[in-house]
């Protein structure tokens, strides 16, 4: 047990798995909470929970209406949430991840009535931390930047603490380097795949390779 899993700023470097425990706990319970990822450190909840969900569209100040990229833990358990056009697609996903890589999917029926949404994005990260969580949950993780809407990304722990420790559940840091680079971001949901966004991994190759 470590001695900061009673505080609001939690370092994951000291106790890995009892930190896991207790974004666990706090995913289940509706919290949110802050922490770092492959990426970006990442504002993280519940995404089947309103509430939560509510919560960080307050704090970001951003409207409803804006998606949140979903961390999930292998392509078993995306399998359950969205349609997979071909098998074609399915060994793109399995070439690209997992890795800092986001894939705008077409929800299934069942999810697009809880959502509200006819698609979302998806990463399987290449984060420990994620993975472990991830794989305790065995469900989908919400994965937002952490700043206010239109403002660029917060990225080092310590302004992290100075601007969101009074309004954040949680904060979960590493004091290991980090290349904080925005995931690459395709959209397979178009007749042409699309990418809208480019970040750390180039993939136009594997999109050549597998989709066209």
């Amino acid at each position: 047990m470590i001695e900061t899993l009673n505080t609001l700023k939690i370092n994951i470097d000291k106790n890995l798995n009892a930190s896991v425990e207790l974004a666990r706990k706090l995913y289940l319970e509706g919290s949110i909470f802050i922490y770092p990822t492959d990426t970006l450190y990442g504002i993280g909840a519940n995404p089947f929970n309103e509430n939560a969900v509510e919560k960080i569209n307050a704090i970001k100040g951003r409207n409803e209406g804006k998606k949140n990229i979903l961390l999930i833990n292998n392509i078993e358990n995306l399998l359950e949430y969205v349609d997979i056009p071909s098998e074609k697609y399915l060994d793109f996903l399995l070439a690209v991840w997992p890795n800092p890589v986001s894939i705008v999917l077409r929800l299934n029926k069942k999810y697009k009535k809880i959502l509200n949404a006819s698609n979302a994005a998806f990463r399987i990260p290449n984060n420990r931390f994620c993975m472990k969580l991830l794989e305790k949950l065995k469900m989908p993780l919400i994965s937002t930047s952490v700043n206010k809407s239109g403002k660029p990304p917060i990225n080092e722990p310590s302004v992290i603490f100075e601007e969101f420790a009074n309004i954040i559940d949680n904060i979960f840091y590493s004091t290991k380097k980090n290349f904080y680079i925005a995931s690459t971001l395709i959209d397979l949901t178009v007749t042409k795949p699309k990418i809208l966004r480019e970040g750390k991994i180039k993939v136009d190759a594997m999109i050549d390779k597998y989709l066209m």
